[in-house]
């Protein structure tokens, strides 16, 4: 059962620059940085040209015929208190996630380059705004096609989690650059157009099924590369109560931006279990899937 812990939505993962600011940990994002105008410049299939995006690049994309995803024999190293420590596990992280996509696309057929990296510790700004902002610890900012990681702030919003549980911190890094597996595939830019069109609950359902299908591209990187990690009994479970405690259903409905605690663990769960990007696609699961 899991452990009764604060709320940690913030460390789950934001896109900045949709519909907000980082704090709303994203919804894709929050309001107020770069606006719209991030995303639509930093998308492979943007709509900044004024071409709309058909919806089959969400619901048909070629990214889901890919196969399940090919290990890389992806090993960890060891999280300590020692200063250093975090970004040579997120780098090491970063590298394997960069090899294990790049090889995705390409069977795809699809074009990739892989995003760039900041791990900070001192405060910055991006071209989606400031950072840290309160709450957050990740975000990725479509406009310069860059993830964004506290280093001390991604364990300082874990709810108290020991680094022994390093799935915890590695599944933050896999879901943000879900995020950028999205925008290369074009699926972004078709969620940013959904949000845009729609009132309020069609706005926070296009999120969460950017939201969700995030963790579940996590989830099938980390499957795949479960045996090196390693990926044990353990870290699985602690990865899935802590996403379990981030869940937004007890926000107003016209908030509900990521999705229950039920279905934020349970769409990694199913690309960590699945065959690959394939299960993944929240775009045409039924809204009960997806709340």
């Amino acid at each position: 059962m899991p452990r009764r812990r604060p709320p940690r939505r913030s460390a789950g993962g934001t896109i900045a620059g949709l519909i907000g600011g980082l704090s709303a940990v994203l919804v894709l994002g929050a309001l107020g940085f770069a606006g719209y105008d991030a995303l639509t410049q930093g998308s492979a299939h943007g709509v900044a040209a004024g071409r709309p995006v058909a919806r089959k690049v969400a619901t048909e994309n070629r990214l889901y015929a890919s196969g399940k995803l090919v290990p890389i024999r992806c090993a960890l190293p060891k999280l300590t208190d020692e200063g250093a420590s975090m970004r040579r596990f997120m780098e090491t992280l970063s590298d394997c996630l960069d090899a294990s996509w790049k090889g995705q696309f390409r069977r795809s057929g699809l074009g990739y380059d892989a995003p760039h990296r900041v791990f900070w510790v001192q405060p910055g700004r991006s071209p989606c705004g400031s950072y840290p902002s309160p709450g957050s610890s990740a975000f990725y900012c479509p406009a310069n096609n860059t993830m964004y990681v506290g280093l001390e702030h991604v364990v300082e919003t874990s709810g108290g989690e020991p680094l022994s549980h390093y799935a915890v911190f590695a599944r933050v890094i896999a879901h943000e650059y879900g995020h950028h597996v999205q925008d290369r595939a074009g699926i972004l830019a078709y969620g940013q157009q959904e949000m845009e069109q729609g009132d309020d609950l069609a706005r926070t359902e296009a999120s969460r099924r950017i939201e969700l299908q995030a963790q579940c591209l996590a989830g099938a990187f980390l499957g795949a590369e479960r045996r090196t990690l390693p990926m044990t009994r353990l870290q699985y479970e602690a990865m899935l109560n802590d996403v379990r405690n981030r869940g937004d259903e007890r926000q107003p409905a016209d908030q509900r931006d990521h999705g229950s605690g039920k279905h934020y663990a349970g769409w990694l769960a199913r690309g960590f279990k699945g065959d690959g990007p394939d299960v993944c696609n929240t775009w045409t699961a039924p809204g009960d899937d997806v709340s």
